[in-house]
């Protein structure tokens, strides 16, 4: 797909030197250049190519400024299209003007073309998502007078064919998510790594409903696309809370747990981002809280780190995630399940048992607690079985 972008300055031999730096993009059909020389033209421009979505504009300019350009494409309301300014150095009063009234970041004169292009990266990688959320915002908006066929939808992004992986013997995976309303913000996924890593996540996003639903639809899909390149844990956390920060709306946020199991040799890196600690259920049957090293969660604060945790599983050892929405769970006393009841319960299942029982075992468990009580919040529950080498006979 053919990346538009607008450069707009009365420099004229500012045009000849970006075309010759992005020559190889252009060539290949990766960039599609506009140029204008001041704003008035650079609507012009605009109007005749609706496929344009960076502007790269200078502020001070004849006929129309960068500043009344912003402004005017501001009255456009598109998401999709963004502007970068840019001005010298010592005009930063009038870049920060720009930033407090739309504009996506800046550039200083004289320019920097290897900052140049990775500012117009970084802007696209954005539209992209954006464009990703706004199409999923678009098909949860055209049913929400059908929310079943809705969460129908949703539950389809889910994996649903279990066994998943039924000629590999070493490990076993199974999940399950029950929305509090038709639509929620709960969600996990897995997928390969390679001939011998699986990724899994377990991810809950602030709120409830359709809002929710989309922030989880965005945040799976882009938790996955950095997740299958295998890259470290915490590396994918952290790209994808540069992308879920730019993008978040209403103060959204999703908290996060994402591991990587080798499971040819048992070793599991992970990244715990503000998620409940889960817990490593071993064939002797002990209960083992994994609370080391918590990172923040995804979408809430801008250049946040992540840190990756390595610990080495033993045959036979199951790691039991969820969401607050087990432990929270509230009977007619409002009384909360808790972790305490949660972890007793783990510590008299059947030693070595299956990640379906383990998981449907603790659905059974929160339905007992909370009995009739209407559920508040999205429950999920993902069990990873490592067995080392051949699968064991249950």
């Amino acid at each position: 797909m053919v990346e538009h972008l607008l450069i707009v300055d009365d420099e004229p031999d500012l045009e000849i030197m970006i075309t010759q730096r992005l020559r190889k993009e252009i060539r290949s059909g990766k960039y599609a250049l506009h140029f204008a020389q001041n704003g008035q033209e650079a609507l012009e421009v605009l109007i005749k190519n609706p496929e344009i979505s960076v502007v790269i504009t200078d502020i001070n300019m004849p006929i129309m400024t960068g500043l009344e350009l912003l402004s005017n494409i501001n009255k456009l309301q598109n998401a999709t299209l963004k502007v970068v300014i840019v001005s010298a150095y010592g005009d930063m009063k009038n870049i920060r003007f720009a930033m407090n009234n739309g504009a996506f970041d800046f550039l200083t004169k004289p320019i920097d073309f290897t900052d140049l292009e990775k500012t117009i990266e970084k802007t696209l990688q954005l539209i992209q998502t954006i464009k990703q959320g706004l199409k999923a915002q678009e098909e949860v908006e055209s049913h929400t007078r059908e929310l079943d066929t809705a969460r129908e939808v949703q539950l389809s992004m889910l994996p649903k064919a279990f066994p998943p992986f039924p000629n590999i013997n070493q490990f076993d995976i199974y999940g399950r998510m029950k929305a509090a309303k038709s639509v929620g913000g709960d969600f996990f996924d897995f997928f390969l790594i390679g001939d011998d890593r699986i990724g899994f996540v377990i991810g809950d996003v602030s709120g409830k409903g359709i809002s929710a639903s989309i922030f989880m639809a965005v945040a799976r899909t882009i938790i996955r696309t950095f997740g299958v390149t295998g890259i470290s844990t915490n590396e994918c956390l952290k790209r994808s809370n540069e992308l879920l920060y730019a993008n978040s709306s209403d103060s959204m946020f999703v908290t996060v747990f994402y591991g990587m199991l080798n499971y040819k040799t048992g070793e599991l890196k992970y990244t715990n981002a503000g998620h409940n600690y889960p817990y490593l259920l071993t064939s002797r049957n002990n209960v083992i809280e994994m609370n080391t090293n918590s990172s923040v969660m995804l979408g809430a604060f801008d250049n946040a780190e992540f840190i990756e945790n390595e610990i080495q599983l033993v045959p036979n050892t199951s790691i039991v995630m969820f969401t607050d929405g087990v432990t929270e769970a509230m009977n007619e006393d409002r009384q909360l399940l808790g972790n305490a009841s949660l972890t007793k319960y783990l510590a008299y299942m059947p030693a070595k048992d299956t990640p379906k029982n383990i998981t449907d075992g603790i659905f059974d468990l929160v339905k007992q607690h909370t009995s009739n009580s209407e559920q508040s919040d999205d429950i999920t529950v993902l069990t990873l079985a490592y067995y080392g080498g051949e699968r064991s006979q249950k």
